[in-house]
């Protein structure tokens, strides 16, 4: 991933507090002389490794988990805010009118050697970790137990484990950095008064990035 120094983020606190916000992963591996990309939700584990361990599972039937490269790491993309900006929100373009549209968002990247777990108690671990962390804001927690013991266990025997220890976690927050401070100013203002979820999270972060001149 092209990573301009003024849009990298390196924090690991940052980087998988974005996973936890936007655990659905874009699973890339090199397979059988193509790429494969599969959707799935993880799990990151910040006390195993320097970067942290990714945790999902895929159902037995996906070739992904036997078929993904043992010599070339994986990546797992996490997609966090993202939206257009149009530059009619810049001071500047209504000043001298150099300005042109562009695309914000934030990223994360994670690149690790994946390995795949068979081993049913700790797949029932798993998925209860993972309900566990899904279902704790509804107002009726689903729990892994609620189902039939039976039923669970072929469920169980459907799923196998993915692991990805991190080696390389990189992160993209492209939200107006290279910008002046009013045209900041400016984006902050109109994507507030856009009014949706993506619009206001974009905005916080672009809030983070803008610096006041003293005396300014």
């Amino acid at each position: 991933m092209y990573v301009p120094k003024y849009h990298e983020e390196s924090d690991i606190s940052i980087l998988h507090a974005l996973i936890r916000a936007q655990p659905l992963g874009t699973w890339v591996t090199h397979s059988d002389g193509e790429l494969l990309a599969n959707h799935i939700p993880f799990l990151i584990d910040p006390s195993r490794g320097a970067k942290g361990t990714l945790v999902g599972h895929v159902a037995r039937a996906n070739p992904a988990w036997q078929s993904f490269s043992k010599t070339v790491n994986s990546v797992v993309a996490f997609q966090g805010p993202q939206t257009y900006i149009t530059p009619s929100w810049y001071p500047s373009k209504h000043a001298h009118g150099k300005a042109v549209p562009t695309w914000n968002y934030a990223v994360v990247h994670a690149h690790g050697m994946p390995h795949a777990i068979e081993d049913r108690d700790w797949l029932l671990q798993h998925v209860n970790q993972l309900t566990d962390v899904h279902e704790y804001d509804q107002a009726l927690p689903w729990k892994v137990s609620d189902a039939p013991q039976e039923f669970t266990e072929k469920l169980l025997q459907a799923i196998i484990g993915i692991e990805i220890p991190i080696v390389k976690l990189v992160g993209k927050w492209k939200v107006s950095q290279n910008r002046p401070v009013p045209d900041k100013l400016g984006v902050v203002a109109g994507l507030i008064a856009r009014d949706d979820t993506q619009s206001k999270e974009m905005a916080s972060l672009v809030s983070q990035h803008v610096s006041i001149p003293k005396g300014g």
